[in-house]
């Protein structure tokens, strides 16, 4: 189901901005209150309409959202077992999509310019494709190097070729378009236990290492974008804070430069020259220079339904907002039912007047 979110007290406001808790407790109607005026330019105001969507499962912890314009559908994936999800922004139910397994992940997902849905499987080193009107699973790609992996994020260029990103190697993969074929007429290699569909390597496309992007401990490479002329890559490493700037053809890696300002992204989102990236709790936008070597931190924002949310998608004029809810995971129970926050993008961001409801 989905669920407007209404006012909170502030005390209690204050206290879910902090611990990033989860807006269960909001009444079935939303009362848009004003925003106090932000004291700097870099001050976190708060949506003031959101939309929550509920995710069906107690032990999801969803991390990857993708969203189909075509038919106002959402795809969400669970860390735990590999689920994938599949809701309306319209409203209804959210509901499985694709049933996960033991062992399984669901980590980044983003669909192509085909309508197949792709899945960074994480540990598990593969990307799996779907198709998004029968859930079937048509193609599957591997880098052999599980457990000693994390396939995170996914990012296309207009071509339709799918770059992924590997959090604990420094490669970033590629799967050409070409490559997605129904398995019948692709043998490509041995099939997946337990399924028909061929599994193809993963194609390291861009190699880092003596690059300026270092690998160090815990997360490095994360989300990932693709400029629109498809000169660039724009991936994010969590560890350091650094947004770096790729050519996919001749291999250059640039640290982009932010004034300083940490970028220790998840999720990025790339409108034009604008980036969205999903950052300790909050959203932060970015005004990137023409060439994307460079840009300014321009403010952040965030909701009180925010619970560790991870990445992001835009619909209309909202953004769709994961709470992954990864601190419970460490310990502790998570708040039930997960959810998927609809979030209205700030006029001030938007350029205009924000969505009236998400």
């Amino acid at each position: 189901m989905t669920r407007l979110c209404a006012p909170m007290m502030p005390a209690l406001l204050a206290t879910a901005l902090v611990l990033g808790g989860s807006a269960a407790a909001g009444a079935q109607q939303a009362t848009p209150v004003a925003s106090p005026p932000p004291a700097t330019p870099l001050a976190t105001p708060v949506a003031a309409v959101t939309r929550l969507f509920d995710l069906p499962g107690e032990n999801v912890f969803p991390e990857g959202v993708a969203y189909q314009e075509a038919t106002g559908d959402f795809f969400v994936g669970s860390t735990t077992d590999g689920t994938v999800f599949r809701g309306n922004v319209e409203g209804g139910p959210v509901e499985v999509f694709v049933e996960g397994a033991p062992g399984g992940s669901a980590v980044g997902l983003k669909l192509d310019g085909e309508g197949r849905l792709f899945v960074a499987g994480g540990t598990t080193g593969l990307v799996s494709v779907y198709d998004t009107t029968t859930g079937a699973l048509v193609a599957e790609f591997g880098n052999d190097l599980t457990p000693n992996t994390f396939l995170n994020d996914i990012a296309f260029n207009t071509a339709g070729d799918a770059y992924v990103t590997d959090s604990f190697n420094p490669f970033v993969y590629l799967v050409p378009a070409e490559a997605v074929v129904p398995p019948a007429t692709t043998p490509v290699g041995e099939a997946t236990p337990g399924t028909t569909v061929p599994v193809g390597g993963l194609e390291v496309a861009i190699d880092l290492t003596g690059t300026p992007f270092v690998y160090g401990d815990d997360f490095n490479a994360n989300g990932i974008v693709a400029t629109p002329d498809d000169q660039y890559l724009l991936v994010a490493q969590s560890n350091t804070g650094t947004l770096f700037r790729i050519d996919p053809a001749g291999g250059e890696v640039v640290p982009v430069d932010l004034g300083g300002a940490p970028l220790p992204g998840d999720g990025l989102l790339l409108d034009g020259r604008t980036l969205f990236a999903v950052t300790a709790g909050e959203i932060s936008v970015v005004s990137l220079a023409e060439d994307y070597a460079s840009g300014e931190l321009t403010t952040t924002f965030s909701d009180p339904t925010f619970s560790s949310p991870t990445t992001i998608a835009r619909y209309d004029g909202c953004l769709l907002v994961v709470n992954s809810q990864f601190a419970a995971q460490q310990g502790g129970s998570p708040d039930l039912p997960f959810t998927v926050s609809g979030v209205p993008i700030p006029a001030s961001v938007a350029g205009g007047s924000p969505a009236e409801r998400c």
